[in-house]
């Protein structure tokens, strides 16, 4: 029995807040269960020194755990060092993925993705809330003339597959995160193929099966949450 009532192969409930903020090109409070965080698309008319005079844009994002997000204080990464850069980069690299740079004209996109309440799964929340915050920010470069034409490819979302004891589960919470023998996070496309896997046994190996299993659950997980991104993105 898992500790929320689940069955094996269900996501805790999943929603997209649009316009959270007044500022930003796009903004969303992504919540997967009880772990919440804040997405916001900010636009500059700049790219990355390697990328100049070349035509293209590019893509980024930040990821941070806010003080308060937990139980304990985490203290502010000023540095942007150790696992939040490392989020910082999954978030960056996921997004590009469903992104012509070619498209964009020299101009870049950072998505701040910062975690107000913790219990599992925040960078696969935060990936998946990145992209509605970006969808909000082309369609406002769309709707300004900057762009012609959308340089997104299609949608993308993650989510956390593991496994406890012999059971394999989908989207865990922290309390089944902390004790997971597999612990696995999967980024995948509208289409159905795959941006990023990342896996390890935290506490014994894994056989094929289990592997199998984990990225069926991931693959039925993502079509959820991008069904829930596309309702967002209409009625939201």
């Amino acid at each position: 029995m898992r500790t929320d009532g689940r069955a094996s192969d269900a996501l805790r409930p999943v929603s997209f807040e649009r316009n959270f903020t007044r500022h930003a090109a796009g903004s969303v409070l992504v919540s997967f269960g009880d772990t919440k965080v804040i997405c916001t698309a900010s636009l500059e008319k700049r790219v990355p020194p390697w990328l100049r005079d070349s035509g293209k844009g590019w893509v980024t994002a930040e990821y941070a755990m806010l003080p308060g997000s937990t139980h304990d204080r985490i203290r502010r990464d000023a540095n942007k060092k150790g696992r939040a850069l490392e989020i910082s980069r999954l978030i960056g690299r996921s997004l590009r993925a469903m992104v012509d740079l070619e498209k964009m004209g020299e101009q870049m996109i950072t998505l701040d993705c910062d975690v107000i309440q913790a219990d599992g799964g925040t960078r696969t929340a935060a990936i998946s809330g990145a992209y509605v915050a970006l969808q909000d920010a082309v369609s406002k470069l769309l709707a300004g003339g900057v762009l012609t034409e959308s340089p997104l490819t299609g949608y993308c979302a993650a989510v956390s597959v593991g496994v406890i004891g012999d059971e394999v589960l989908l989207d865990l919470c922290y309390e089944e995160d902390v004790v997971a023998d597999v612990d696995m996070n999967i980024v995948m496309d509208d289409s159905g193929d795959f941006i990023e896997v990342q896996g390890c046994a935290e506490g014994r190996a894994f056989n094929r099966a289990q592997m199998d299993a984990m990225l069926a659950y991931a693959g039925s997980g993502i079509g959820q949450i991008i069904d829930a991104q596309k309702d967002a993105l209409v009625h939201g």
